[in-house]
């Protein structure tokens, strides 16, 4: 039962989680051991935030089944969600850019290129394995074309491909082009994302400690990805992941790793110090 617990001390008030690599295992389902834990915290007033590259439909579709409260940062920062589901901030991509950005590898057959728009998740062709990734919301893309497709309330532009040099290319060139004005970084080898200059993890999750009353220094964060890096760094406490991407871990080279996903490291690295 999650009512026989205490909290232990700490200078923690908040929990930042991120979902790919980290809380998730590499069926990228939730495990009992998880569930249990998050239900835990949720009950000693342990403030969960989710802090994601994924749309706001589908954490909150993963937040139900968990059956906790807790704010959404979702596409990396540029939605914030509060607990009852309202949206509280979102910053878009500019429309020129997601028009460019969309076409730019359109027609190469080794990479995909996925945008979010709104409540919808559009690919520029159909590939079933990427609704692998959604085991726990059932959340589906639609096909898009570049005749005519939205490009306002755009959150974020990403691309897979199993070949990371050929992203890794991408991510050079979209650098060279915009600068500054965006965000690009890999939240796994094979997935680099796009947002607007202007948003990170970070700076969304400043916004919510401040909105809970607290800074990011009563913060402890959880992440494998670069897109996690700047939300590491400003936190109180910054862990890693066994199976993070290598450029964080060289990036972060003092902050703990916990061990991996896949043995659920980030439950019990929260039993051992969150819960008596």
């Amino acid at each position: 039962m999650i009512y026989n617990y205490k909290k232990k001390k700490n200078r923690y008030s908040i929990v930042a989680l991120d979902l790919d690599g980290t809380l998730l295992s590499p069926k990228y389902t939730l495990l009992p051991h998880t569930i249990e834990t998050l239900q835990i915290l949720s009950h000693l007033n342990v403030h969960i935030v989710f802090a994601t590259g994924r749309h706001y439909i589908d954490v909150q579709r993963i937040r139900k089944k968990l059956d906790i409260n807790g704010y959404m940062i979702t596409s990396n920062g540029s939605r914030i969600h509060d607990p009852s589901g309202k949206n509280i901030f979102k910053k878009d991509l500019e429309r020129k850019i997601v028009y460019d950005l969309c076409k730019m590898e359109f027609d190469n057959p080794n990479i995909l290129t996925h945008f979010y728009s709104s409540c919808h998740w559009f690919v520029n062709r159909d590939s079933p394995e990427q609704k692998n990734f959604f085991q726990e919301s059932s959340f589906n893309y639609q096909i898009f074309n570049l005749e005519n497709f939205p490009k306002n309330n755009v959150s974020k532009v990403y691309f897979t491909c199993n070949d990371q040099n050929l992203l890794a290319f991408l991510q050079d060139k979209i650098k060279k082009r915009w600068g500054k004005r965006l965000n690009v970084n890999f939240s796994f080898h094979s997935c680099l994302e796009v947002t607007d200059g202007g948003v990170s993890k970070g700076s969304a999750l400043k916004k919510v400690a401040n909105l809970l009353g607290y800074s990011l220094q009563d913060c402890i964060a959880f992440g494998d990805g670069m897109n996690d890096y700047d939300m590491l760094k400003t936190v109180g406490k910054g862990c890693l992941m066994e199976n993070s991407h290598e450029s964080l871990i060289k990036s972060l080279p003092d902050f703990e790793i916990i061990g991996s996903n896949k043995d659920e490291s980030v439950s019990h690295y929260l039993r051992k110090n969150f819960i008596e």
